[in-house]
């Protein structure tokens, strides 16, 4: 037997070989038909008789070579392939057996007619699948282009009915998160003009509720003080905010709650911008230089975002050039300054200047057997200011900042309880997904809870501080 031929379309025969090729498929040659003659017209050809057999497998060969040939394509991964299919499932017209039953049909073999219902079936599922693929790609679209153009999202249309079987997925919705994101990265597309910007108050809320223990008016005077500045028409100045306390009672970790709920990117955001007063502006000699370098800063975020937060941390450490240059930041605008679109600023200032008193005041009102719920501001204001002004080891208090009260609230954060320390250490467990056991919990609340009463206890010695039976 002569070798095959390569896989084509056509058949392909070798002369004076008693074989044909079609595809990978060896036939015997149909002799070629011969003229005959006729009396009147033209020439007739008249193919010699062949078995019923032999034209089958000619027809079964031809099929295969056009089903290899297109395998040759789809295996090369040629875009040929992809539409040519697409063409024939929705163009493809439906076979006799499924249009309607004509004597034709009726003569034909009860299975054949079976086979060809099936196959109509499965085109029109595949053809209802397309058609629900293509609904669902303009739904995505119709959602994508409303998170970034919410104006020009038509409100009143109704949404078209989705097929069954065929909805936004959770997986779906996440990655169009993931696509807004990209895109608003470097255009802007949200309703303030700014997709940095989130001003997620209802998340601020949940988190200062559930994520922070032990500071009931913290929660409430930042909560408060941040959305009252921030749901303003036009603020005329600067919010600032000055958090005092011991270390450890959780100043850093609101500020990064507040971080994370005003903004996308949280501490990471080009619009929050961090200091810290040891590690910033650690030498005093070069006080001129980094009054330069705050000032500039501050200047290129407010120009860069409509809304900016400020973190200070050790601010009582700053040198007192350092405070009086944030006085014009926090000071009140007047008209002629007042910008028709001035940005939002909110200044934090860290500190644990007023930490002692703050623990002397509340000891005192648990051991008279005040409730530390109960415990308000009026008991502690007047003991702080009196603290932070009276404080010579600062300039913190004799800064302009504080003589001109331009310092908007004061926000004491209490000594933690040791049920507070056992729940912070159990969200710091669970925050990495570790595994934690309960003498680990209490193993770290009783050594941060001394820690906190010994540093009372240095910094007012001719005090006995004990701490109550929780």
């Amino acid at each position: 037997m002569p070798s095959r031929a390569p896989v084509g379309f056509g058949s392909r025969r070798t002369p004076g070989s008693p074989w044909v090729t079609w595809g990978r498929v060896q036939l015997p040659a149909v002799p070629r038909a011969t003229p005959i003659p006729s009396q009147s017209g033209p020439r007739k050809c008249r193919r010699p008789p062949a078995s019923p057999g032999l034209e089958r497998a000619e027809r079964a060969g031809r099929r295969r070579g056009a089903v290899a040939g297109l395998a040759m394509l789809c295996g090369r991964r040629h875009p040929f392939c992809l539409w040519l299919w697409l063409l024939l499932l929705l163009l493809l017209p439906p076979p006799p057996g499924a249009r309607g039953h004509g004597d034709h049909a009726r003569s034909r073999d009860e299975a054949a007619e079976a086979d060809s219902g099936r196959a109509w079936k499965a085109f029109q599922r595949l053809r209802e699948h397309l058609r629900a693929a293509g609904a669902l790609s303009r739904r995505y679209w119709a959602l994508f282009s409303c998170r970034l153009w919410p104006e020009a999202c038509g409100k009143d249309e109704e949404a078209p009915a989705r097929p069954l079987g065929w909805s936004l997925p959770l997986l779906g919705q996440q990655y169009l998160d993931i696509l807004t994101t990209w895109y608003c990265s470097f255009q802007d597309c949200c309703d303030s003009g700014d997709c940095r910007i989130i001003n997620n108050f209802t998340g601020l809320e949940a988190d200062l509720h559930v994520r922070l223990h032990g500071q009931h008016l913290a929660r409430e005077l930042v909560l408060a003080a941040v959305r009252g500045y921030l749901e303003l028409p036009q603020p005329d100045k600067a919010l600032a905010l000055s958090f005092h306390g011991s270390s450890g009672t959780g100043k850093n970790f609101v500020a990064r709650l507040l971080a994370e709920n005003l903004f996308r990117d949280g501490l990471r955001s080009n619009c929050v911008q961090v200091f810290i007063a040891t590690l910033h502006f650690p030498h005093p000699k070069y006080v001129d230089q980094y009054k330069e370098q705050l000032t500039g800063q501050i200047r290129k975020t407010q120009e860069r975002c409509h809304q900016t937060l400020f973190i200070l941390d050790e601010a009582e450490k700053l040198h007192p050039e350092l405070l009086e240059v944030l006085g014009p930041q926090l000071d009140r605008q007047t008209l002629e300054n007042h910008r028709a679109k001035s940005p939002r600023s909110i200044f934090l200032f860290l500190s644990n200047l007023g930490g002692s008193v703050i623990n002397e005041v509340v000891l005192d009102l648990l051991k008279g057997g005040r409730s530390r719920e109960d415990i308000r501001m009026e008991n502690l204001e007047p003991h702080l200011q009196a603290e932070i002004v009276e404080s010579t080891d600062s300039g913190f208090g004799h800064s302009r900042l504080v003589k001109e009260n331009l310092m908007d609230f004061l926000i004491p954060f209490l000594p933690l309880e040791y049920r507070h320390v056992r729940l912070c250490a159990r969200d710091a467990f669970l925050s990495q997904e570790l595994l934690y056991t309960e003498a680990a919990l209490d193993e770290i609340a009783k050594m941060m809870v001394v820690s906190q009463e010994a540093a009372a206890m240095v910094a007012r010695p001719h005090k006995k501080i004990n701490r109550p039976d929780l």
